[in-house]
């Protein structure tokens, strides 16, 4: 077993970690922050959007189980890449799509894959999401962590997450724990 990380930005972090934690393979996913200049920021902070800091998930996984393609597969198929700064009614650069990437190896396989889902015309406009260099990670505090399992009767969840998490569910069923 290898360990290895991926930081994958894609909207609010509430909305895939649901989806990312159910995948044979991942052994954790972590909620936080990645992308900006300030250090160790609050999540009061980030949402105001000043902070260059993006929503992200920091996801540990065994690549002998699940490959960095796999992840960035469910990545792009559980939110919309080709939104600028918004997800939804999430709106704002925390919320921007983006990989950020561990090595010069999960560089290319992102830029690849993307210019795969372009050629193939995946998505009717352009991909927008920012592939830039890891730096640092910072986790959220911990009332974010498994929002979704000790939220799920909360508008937010039953509206937007657990709809997602249902696609998800059902077209990733041979890749689940």
């Amino acid at each position: 077993m290898t360990n290895k990380l991926a930081t994958l930005g894609n909207g609010c972090f509430w909305c895939t970690e649901a989806v990312f934690q159910k995948l044979k393979g991942v052994i954790s996913v972590r909620s936080g922050f990645s992308g900006g200049a300030i250090k160790n920021p609050a999540y009061r902070e980030v949402v105001t959007g000043r902070t260059g800091h993006a929503e992200v998930l920091h996801i540990s996984y065994d690549d002998s189980l699940i490959s960095f393609s796999k992840l960035l597969e469910v990545f792009f198929a559980t939110h919309d890449p080709t939104t600028l700064n918004r997800q939804g009614n999430d709106i704002g650069t925390q919320y921007r799509s983006a990989i950020f990437y561990h090595n010069e190896a999960q560089n290319k396989i992102a830029s690849e894959f993307i210019t795969e889902l372009t050629k193939a015309s995946v998505f009717h406009d352009e991909i927008v999401t920012e592939v830039v260099p890891f730096e640092a990670f910072y986790p959220a505090e911990a009332y974010h962590d498994n929002y979704f399992e000790g939220h799920q009767e909360e508008p937010y969840c039953k509206l937007v997450i657990n709809p997602k998490l249902q696609k998800f569910l059902k077209n990733f069923a041979g890749d689940l724990k």
